[in-house]
Order: C-alpha cells, then structure tokens, then sequence
C-alpha cells in the first residue's frame, strides 16, 4: 500500500515492506532521521507541457515497480522511498536534482523525457558522483558528446529508432530514390532525430528535400500539410515530439491525404490520443503492451490491474529502470555509486520484459536492446481504444547483434 502527500513544490511517496508511513513537511530533521532506513529514489519526469501525458505514465510506471521491489524485500532488506517531481524544464530540472542529492540524499536519480532536461540532470549527477539513469531523453548527443559515466539509458537513442523503422521502409521501396518531407520538432530531440534521420535517408540513396521545423507548442498544422500537398513529397517523415504527433496525425486524417508517412520517434500514447480510424503511418517504438513474453504480460497484468488501462512504453522505461536499479543493489550489496558502475561495466544481461535480454554498452552506457515497429491496424478488427497498433517483429532478429541498430563509435563518440 502506497500512500503518498503532495505539497506545493514537491510530491513524496513513500512505499514500504508490509505498509507505507505518510510523511510530513519537507526536510524536517526529524523526518529525516526516521526514515534512516530506507533508500531514496529520486525521480523526475515533466508533468506539464507537450510532454506531461508521457511524462503520467512515467510516474505510474516507477510507482509500480516501487512497490512491487519492495514487497520482494527492498533494496538489502530496507524499503525505497521514491521522490516524485515534475522537471518542468531544463533550469527547474537541475534545481531539483541537486536538492534530491544534497538535501534529499537521494542514491540515483531515475527518468526524464526532455534530452535538454536530461543533459541538465546529467550535469549535476556528474558533479555529485551519483547515478542517473535516463528513461525518456532519445537525443544521440546524450551517449555521444554529452555523455558521462554516470549517466545510464534506458531508452533507445534515435539512431536505434532511426535504424529499426527506417528498415522496414526500406523494405517497402520508400527511401532509395524518393525525395521525403521532414516535419521536425524545434528542440533539441528534433534537431538530433533530424541529424540522425538525414544520415540514414542519404547514406541510402534518398534526400531530404523539405524540412519545416515546428515550435513545440503548435497545435495547428493546417500550414504545414498545405505546404505538403503542394510538394507532392514521396514519403512524410515525422520527427515530432509529445502531442505534436497526436496533432499531427490526427489533422492529416481530415485533409485525406495519400502520401505515405512515418516517423522516426515515436511514443504510443500518442497513437491513442490520435483515435480509431485516424492513426496511421508506419512508426519505431521501443516496446508495447502487445509484446508476447512472460515478464512483459505480468507487467502489463500489475499495471493494468493498478490504473485500469495498459502501459504506455514511457511507463516500461521507468518501471525497468528502478528494476534493474535495485537488482543490481542487491547483487553487488551495496548503493555505492562506485561498486555499481563497476558492476554496470561488466555488461551484465539484464531481464528488460524482452524477447531478449540487454545490457548497457561499456563505452557509451547506452541499452542494447530490441526494437519494434508499428503500423495501424483496420478499423474492423480495432477491438478497444488501445488496440490500434499492429506490433512488427524484433529489430534486429534473432541472428543479428543488438548493437547493429545501435550508433557506432564514428557515428557517436564517447569518452567516459
């Protein structure tokens, strides 16, 4: 049981063996001294703004698994206490990372969606010497220039989305030869899928001959599709961002286009808040609730029984981080930052709810893992407002490397 009290500048949950203590104010001593026993999580993620609905299901997702580690024993027989903040943006982000460390005594920070967010967090953990581990931030430059030892990813980058669906639409004759229409979101994440996006279209024989870069908080597209139609593109790609997709794709149904789209980024609540009949395209995504592997059907079991509706894949990166957090506690026995990137370094295979198990490459800290693509299923075989996804197959399959969808050191360079 999980009881939890939000304050006006922070919420607190506490989750315990056999029970929760509801706590009082913020930073008092005695507060402190009483829950000496517990290992704090801090965990932060944006709740407002384009990215506050994948922002929701970050929480749920860590929620989750919160209680269900402790209801196995917790980290060394001690309860996690979870810090839950909104991260707002990049200065309000890095505000409250370095609270979570310096008052809070936080051992890892887990979660993030905004890679501009991220890179602030990434700063302040790299200054306290604590763990962080990114479940949202896609932006290469992360894993790439911006990379330090202690920062993690959960999520895919988008050169590991770029590659999985740009296959698929190789496959189908769409890049080789076509001239293509990029939409791009104007920040940082969409200028990095765009940079991505370009190297794979033209290092395979396609160009980029429109690009309209799009402020994050358009809700209109009219203009854009107008400029579209007029260009008579061969393919439309999306590197959009939150409920610019949902928009997006929603607005392109009404004008009844038939130039063929897809996206480079993707997250699938945004498909459910485009609706049945409207979504459509062929997108990348880094894990669904359709996926048909043991641990991934209890975990959408857990959370569909807890909040009444499935996971979105922003809840699987969450969840998954705190498990894989706190496993590795276990194993190595400690919370020691040190002790856990030694234990990381060893490339140790970690269960991720997957077909296959993954691993944070050594040199980067990136996840090496599966992806998937997507594409929307008929309108008379849509059986809830959920189920409007038809789920691909792996990428890469079963006899390839996972790091063949993964950047290269000349693609991306880090120095940890």
């Amino acid at each position: 049981m999980v009881h939890s009290i939000v304050h006006p500048s922070r919420r607190r949950l506490l989750a315990g063996i056999g029970g929760a203590t509801l706590l009082g104010g913020i930073g008092a001593p005695h507060i402190v001294r009483a829950q000496a026993d517990t290992v704090r999580f801090g965990h932060l993620t944006p709740l407002t703004g384009f990215l506050g609905p994948l922002g929701a299901y970050a929480q749920m997702g860590v929620t989750l698994a919160v209680e269900e580690i402790n209801a196995a024993g917790g980290v060394m027989g001690r309860p996690i206490e979870l810090l839950l903040e909104d991260s707002v943006n990049p200065a309000t982000a890095s505000t409250k990372a370095e609270r979570y460390i310096t008052r809070d005594n936080v051992v890892c920070i887990i979660g993030e969606i905004s890679s501009a967010s991220g890179l602030a967090i990434a700063q302040v953990v790299e200054r306290h010497q604590k763990l962080f581990l990114n479940t949202g931030c896609n932006s290469d430059a992360l894993r790439g220039s911006d990379c330090n030892r202690y920062m993690f990813h959960v999520e895919a980058c988008n050169t590991q989305y770029v590659k999985a669906v740009g296959t698929a639409l190789l496959q189908r004759g769409l890049i080789d030869g076509k001239k293509i229409y990029f939409l791009t979101a104007d920040y940082a994440y969409g200028h990095d899928l765009s940079r991505v996006g370009k190297r794979f279209v033209e290092g395979n024989g396609g160009e980029v001959a429109w690009e309209d870069l799009v402020p994050t908080d358009s809700t209109d597209f009219s203009a854009y599709i107008l400029k579209i139609r007029q260009a008579q593109p061969d393919l439309i790609v999306s590197n959009l961002a939150g409920n610019q997709i949902t928009n997006f794709v929603k607005q392109y149904a009404e004008y009844g286009l038939d130039i063929p789209y897809a996206g480079f980024g993707f997250d699938t609540a945004l498909a459910w808040g485009a609706g049945k009949g409207t979504f459509g395209g062929e997108w990348p995504v880094v894990w669904h609730h359709d996926l048909d592997v043991p641990a991934s059907l209890a975990f959408v079991d857990a959370f569909t029984t807890k909040f009444g509706k499935p996971p979105e894949n922003q809840a699987w990166g969450d969840y998954v981080a705190a498990k894989v957090l706190a496993a590795a506690m276990n194993e190595v026995e400690s919370t020691d930052t040190a002790a856990l990137l030694e234990h990381f370094g060893k490339e140790p295979k970690l269960d991720i709810l997957k077909g296959r198990e993954g691993y944070f490459r050594d040199w980067d800290h990136q996840l090496m893992q599966e992806m998937y693509t997507m594409t929307a299923r008929p309108v008379d075989e849509v059986q809830n407002e959920w189920d409007l996804m038809v789920l691909g197959p792996p990428v890469p399959p079963a006899d390839e490397a996972l790091e063949s969808i993964a950047p290269t050191p000349e693609e991306n360079a880090c120095e940890l």
